[in-house]
């Protein structure tokens, strides 16, 4: 009886094998590289050999200096950042130089985690004064922000700062308070004039724009200081787009104030 065993062909074997090679390739050469730099003296103390290629990167808890590696000395009260190259201060630290000192927190106000400033802020209705935090005097018709700049309050709606005080918006006839609260506007039809609000006269063959408080001529008609005067057309003439200018038809073309042939 014969016996059939399957034999895999050579350029078979050599693609299963080809990757594991490479691969060992790829490891011997980085390990060869390294044990390399290492036997010429080329990595310092407390340094690793870069893995992409020559050169080489100091430890965790070193920094480079010249062509060695230096111990980062971390002063009490500080931590490794998150680079593990450089150091911050502990919550209720701030920096100074080469230490930590504690954060003197003064009354009415809480530690703050910022790289930058006093190490403190002043609590809700306080503000900095130099090293202390002091009382924010709210006014009448005003109200606490949580806010470092200005005052410290603003005005309710209907009211305006004036020095620090907040003064009533004084809102005339046909005019009403604005989005912000500290102004008012003129109700359509109507124009801010000093500290009234005056009709907007309309004259004839006009019409009130988008805006409310100022007029435009109808098509065909243009300004003429408070009035609009009717367009007069030559003959082979047309309004154009505008509505208050003219333009010649296909065929001729303006001169002065008619429309001649091409």
């Amino acid at each position: 009886m014969n016996t059939i065993v399957a034999v895999n062909s050579g350029s078979e074997t050599r693609k299963r094998w080809l990757p594991c090679l490479l691969l060992g390739t790829f490891l011997l050469s980085v390990s060869g590289g390294v044990a390399a730099q290492a036997a010429a003296g080329a990595l310092p103390s407390h340094a690793r050999a870069s893995i992409f290629g020559s050169g080489w990167n100091c430890l965790q808890g070193y920094e480079r200096k010249d062509r060695a590696c230096a111990r980062i000395e971390i002063p009490p009260n500080a931590y490794f950042n998150s680079s593990s190259n450089q150091w911050d201060c502990s919550r209720g630290y701030s920096k100074s130089g080469q230490q930590c000192l504690a954060v003197k927190v003064p009354s009415n106000a809480y530690a703050d985690d910022s790289l930058f400033g006093s190490g403190w802020r002043c609590s809700r209705g306080y503000h900095q004064t130099e090293q202390r935090c002091t009382p924010i005097l709210v006014p009448q018709n005003a109200y606490l922000v949580d806010s470092s700049y200005d005052h410290g309050w603003e005005c309710s709606r209907g009211f305006r700062p004036e020095g620090e005080a907040c003064a009533q918006v004084k809102v005339p006839s046909n005019g009403f308070l604005g989005r912000s609260g500290s102004d008012w506007q003129c109700e359509r039809g109507f124009v801010k004039l000093g500290e009234t609000c005056a009709v907007v006269k309309v004259p004839a063959n006009a019409y009130l724009d988008g805006s409310g408080d100022r007029w435009q001529c109808e098509r065909g008609f243009r300004r003429e200081e408070t009035v609009c005067t009717a367009l007069t057309l030559p003959p082979n003439a047309y309004i154009d787009f505008s509505g208050t200018r003219w333009s010649c038809a296909d065929g001729f073309h303006r001169r002065d104030d008619v429309c001649v042939a091409d």
